[in-house]
């Protein structure tokens, strides 16, 4: 009865810590030009069921990182903050709170704004 125990306790401590398997991989040239961040190089758009994960390279580095959930955006492994923060302070506080997500999940992902000099745009490879 003992090992029964233990053998769920060990299976349920490895399924949990295990890594997502993204649904989709992706290799992009990505444009990313708002007032306060320009970038312009090859990256990976990783989609999972709960959040989409951006990552920006230059000279195989990693420039840009982000994970994008509907309701906040992860800028490294520790700092968080809100879409709406998001929005307001790269983008434009005008925009919808999960504007940023909805626009990585099209397949096309083009947005232009030329009142808020913003434009974001992924060319797959």
């Amino acid at each position: 009865m003992y090992k029964k125990y233990l053998i769920l306790i060990f299976t349920f401590i490895f399924v949990s810590c295990a890594s997502k398997v993204p649904v989709k991989t992706s290799s992009a040239t990505v444009v990313f030009k708002t007032p306060s961040m320009k970038f312009y190089d090859k990256g990976f758009i990783n989609k999972y069921d709960d959040f989409i994960e951006l990552n920006i390279l230059n000279l195989g580095k990693s420039v840009l990182y982000l994970k994008i959930y509907k309701d906040e955006v992860c800028q490294s492994a520790f700092k968080c903050m809100s879409s709406k923060e998001f929005n307001s302070n790269y983008l434009n506080a005008s925009y919808e709170d999960d504007f940023l997500y909805r626009l990585f999940s099209n397949k096309i992902v083009y947005h232009k704004d030329k009142i808020n000099n913003i434009l974001i745009k992924v060319r797959y490879d």
